[in-house]
């Protein structure tokens, strides 16, 4: 598994470097270089140096850098911006606890004969779940567990709705091609450079049945909270086992040319073709899922390893590539949720990530 593991692409995590030491004002050379900023300084570290990413509050003119700011941001924001002192939209506001707005916001199925069949799916996932535990040395996937209060799920899709909301994005579980970007065509699992592995029947199955269970309101025991550092990330809201399938990547698909200057903060690698125009990502601004929100970290320290608790894998499944998130151990309730942003490809620098 270990080798077709994707990355996220374009998520800045740098911190600033301490302020340096006074220069002697016959060695300054801003103004002759053209430096706009002047005297301007980032508030949070100091310093004035990166003056590129230097951000001023259309308020206070104040600086910051971007990456200096909890959460981090990407990259210079379109239109106004306003540092956390001036803002008055800190928090996102929270969704309504309503079911009939829930209901609508998900396009949760609501026929009798979703009901009857999501009882079967019931009783065929309890019965499936046995198995599938006892085989787990054939590293078979587990369907997640909803919470069995109804009012619980409520409140997780209540959160999830809050996050998606907040950034302007319209729920979604399942890749979205649209005109102008990739074709579904494009989406063929057997152009990845070096293979993908082929998700089995049983695993097959079990995705099946975790979309389905998502459609009729049976989310995952996930919660969506907001951390003024992180900013939106994801809790596990009960127990999580091993293996589990935690969510699907998805978003609308495009190619990777198209995107290299993308100032996105969550791209998905889809596909690494041997040919580099038709390598693909999954950009899921515009349109997402929970998966949107859970957090990467750096992998390649002891810190690192310690939180990470997903793995984040590309399967061929029936011919096109999907991405999955998937907990490589057991996960207690309330621990939040990370998976390494590089993977195997080792490309992004991650040493400063949050």
């Amino acid at each position: 598994m270990e080798g077709s593991v994707p990355a996220r692409l374009l998520r800045r995590r740098t911190r600033a470097p301490k302020p340096s030491p006074p220069m002697d004002p016959s060695l300054d050379t801003s103004e002759s270089e053209g430096d706009c900023y002047g005297d301007t300084y980032c508030e949070e570290c100091g310093s004035g140096e990166h003056d590129a990413e230097l951000l001023l509050c259309d308020k206070c003119d104040r600086g910051f850098h971007l990456f200096c700011l909890r959460p981090i941001l990407a990259s210079v924001p379109k239109g106004s911006w306003f540092c956390p002192s001036c803002s008055l939209h800190s928090k996102p506001t929270t969704f309504p606890l309503v079911q009939t707005k829930i209901i609508d916001f998900f396009r949760i199925q609501r026929s009798s004969e979703s009901t009857q069949k999501l009882s079967q799916d019931c009783k065929k996932r309890r019965k499936r779940t046995s198995s599938l535990v006892m085989s787990k040395k054939r590293r078979r996937l587990l369907p997640f567990n909803p919470s069995e209060d109804p009012v619980m799920r409520m409140k997780q899709m209540a959160s999830l709705a809050t996050a998606l909301t907040a950034t302007n994005t319209k729920f979604s579980n399942e890749l979205t091609y649209v005109p102008g970007m990739a074709p579904k065509s494009a989406n063929r699992a057997v152009i990845e450079r070096g293979g993908m592995q082929v998700l089995s029947r049983e695993d097959t199955e079990t995705l099946n049945l975790c979309k389905s269970m998502i459609e009729r309101g049976e989310c995952p025991p996930l919660m969506v909270v907001f951390d003024p550092k992180e900013g939106f990330t994801v809790e596990a809201d009960r127990f999580i086992r091993d293996l589990t399938i935690i969510a699907e990547y998805v978003g609308d698909v495009d190619y990777l040319e198209n995107r290299e200057n993308d100032d996105g903060d969550s791209m998905m690698t889809l596909i690494t073709a041997a040919d580099p125009s038709k390598s693909l990502v999954i950009c899921p601004d515009k349109r997402s899922n929970i998966a949107r929100f859970i957090n990467g970290i750096n992998n390649h320290t002891l810190e690192g390893k310690k939180k990470q608790n997903l793995k984040c894998v590309r399967f061929d499944v029936n011919g096109e590539c999907r991405v999955l998130l998937i907990a490589n151990r057991d996960i207690p309730k309330g621990e939040r949720l990370y998976y390494d942003y590089n993977g195997y490809e080792h490309e992004y620098p991650t040493h400063h990530f949050v």
